[in-house]
């Protein structure tokens, strides 16, 4: 399956991707080839980055090693791609607007596409590709949209409330790990995964460390990631497997949600019913 990685700091911080070594601390050495994608957001807008090649192949992934950006919320996905073909429509993460914000969705699973179509149809937002994870997106969109055509932002509790409604739809269709962000929060579901064992997919599925940084101006390494630190930051990271072997990654249990905002763990953990 696909491999996550998201972001959120208090303040916007630099992030090095090598993606190729970051896909094999999944496990899933040589499979991950079908394309990847990092999402930054800037002010009110996204800085999307992808392509569905090999990222082991990619100049623009040696340029973002090299140039970084600086950004409060990062979301980044590698593909294997289990539906629609290797292309630039269905690499992810997926951008759409929506209240004048930019919504932006990775999703690790397989979806059974006959039974996604009927319990969660589509309005004004259409899918451009062919993957069950855009066509997921697009109706979560569907779901937010009356939140966003209010006068007001929504609260966090109302968006919440959606998420958790549209996780408690796409996790009884199969593997259903995501990550939203609405520019204000980054919203983490966690579900099952494949873990390499040879077994079906099973949790975790998604996994999350807070960081802490106070006076330390060095940089917090990974495989496959680096993210500069600087003084006061608070720093929430998301993956699909943690990253390194140090204490306080926590794993998701199935079916939770959990909700991050300047760095900092907000609102969680939010568990629905096991999926059948």
């Amino acid at each position: 399956m696909c491999e996550l990685f998201a972001l959120s700091s208090r303040i916007p911080t630099e992030v090095r991707f090598s993606l190729e070594a970051f896909s094999h601390r999944g496990r899933l050495d040589g499979r991950n080839k079908d394309g990847w994608g990092v999402a930054y957001y800037q002010e009110n807008d996204v800085r999307l980055l992808k392509e569905p090649a090999p990222a082991a192949d990619s100049a623009c992934v040696r340029f973002l090693q090299e140039q970084p950006f600086a950004s409060s919320i990062v979301v980044s996905h590698i593909r294997r791609a289990t539906q629609g073909l290797p292309s630039m429509r269905n690499t992810q993460p997926f951008a759409r607007e929506l209240g004048g914000r930019m919504h932006v969705f990775a999703h690790n699973g397989d979806l059974d596409p006959a039974a996604l179509r009927s319990r969660l149809r589509l309005g004004s937002w259409r899918p451009v590709g062919d993957t069950d994870s855009e066509y997921a997106f697009c109706a979560l969109l569907e779901l937010l949209a009356p939140l966003w055509r209010e006068p007001h932002e929504p609260s966090l509790q109302a968006r919440r409330d959606v998420v958790r409604q549209f996780a408690g739809v796409v996790r009884t269709l199969g593997p259903a790990n995501f990550i939203y962000a609405d520019g204000d929060a980054l919203f983490l579901h966690g579900h099952r995964r494949m873990h390499g064992d040879g077994l079906a997919p099973h949790p975790p599925g998604l996994h999350v460390l807070s960081r802490h940084c106070a006076g330390d101006p060095g940089a917090w390494h990974a495989d496959g990631v680096s993210v500069a630190a600087r003084a006061h930051q608070d720093v929430l990271l998301a993956a699909s497997v943690p990253l390194t072997d140090e204490p306080g990654w926590r794993a998701l249990a199935e079916g939770e949600l959990v909700v991050a905002r300047n760095g900092r763990i907000v609102a969680g953990p939010v568990t629905g019913p096991p999926s059948r």
